[in-house]
């Protein structure tokens, strides 16, 4: 009996330790900016609709803090929180899950100084001009 029940009792502990990893919070460095990262040929990377590099050495991680290789990515748009270094190059940058989405964090954003007329909407349909024919 007892001989069953240690494997047992391991399994268990093994279980319970490997869904506490799938529930850590992760604490990303207060510098850290909010991003849309799309990898076109590494170490070109376009980040919010610019292109840059990765520096040397940066660091790619998923949702669980596993490191990513860039050229698995490719083309792929990937919501991050990223570091850059002093010549504005990627240093680290991390793949968010949608729970870290929801967090706010300051972003470079896109600046545009024009708007698309699709992207103009009436307050009130009703209201809205009529269009001749």
């Amino acid at each position: 009996m007892n001989r069953c029940l240690s494997p047992l009792l391991l399994a268990l502990a093994l279980v319970g330790t490997a869904h506490a990893q799938n529930t850590q919070v992760r604490n990303f460095p207060r510098e850290a900016w909010r991003g849309e990262m799309t990898i076109k040929q590494p170490p070109i990377v376009e980040m919010d609709d610019k292109l840059t590099r990765l520096s040397p050495g940066a660091r790619l991680f998923d949702e669980d803090n596993r490191v990513l290789r860039p050229a698995s990515l490719i083309g792929r748009p990937l919501t991050v929180n990223y570091l850059v270094d002093r010549r504005g190059q990627v240093t680290q940058a991390w793949v968010l899950t949608a729970e870290e989405k929801k967090q706010k964090r300051p972003s470079y954003g896109v600046e545009r100084n024009f708007e698309f007329e699709s992207q103009q909407t009436p307050a009130n349909p009703r209201t809205a001009p009529a269009r001749p024919n």
